[in-house]
């Protein structure tokens, strides 16, 4: 098996870090690239993203940690901080994207 040093996970938490906390000045300090209603929902589940995500990845837990014998109530209170966290990554690396590309194209 193939097994990754320390230094190998830090430089990719360290740089998935940057990359993500960039997309959020982006998302914060101009003006969005994707549709209003995107960025609004991004603004407000961003903050909260970043603490479910270094809670997940700290715990080493599964991202879905989801049981058969689960409620309903349990099972969304489960899902639901997941697909906003997902979401909200794509809509901000995506906008970052727009952004930079945008920033490229134009100079």
């Amino acid at each position: 098996m193939f097994s990754k040093s320390k230094g190998e996970i830090l430089i990719q938490r360290i740089l998935f870090w940057f990359i993500y906390f960039y997309s959020g000045s982006i998302l914060y300090s101009s003006e969005g690239f994707l549709y209003s209603f995107l960025i609004t929902f991004s603004r407000i589940i961003y903050p909260l993203s970043i603490f479910w995500l270094q809670i997940r990845i700290t715990r080493r837990s599964n991202f879905l940690p989801i049981d058969s014998k689960m409620t309903t109530s349990q099972l969304w209170f489960n899902l639901l901080p997941v697909i906003a966290s997902l979401l909200t990554v794509i809509f901000s690396l995506t906008n970052a994207f727009f952004y930079t590309l945008g920033k490229l194209i134009n100079s």
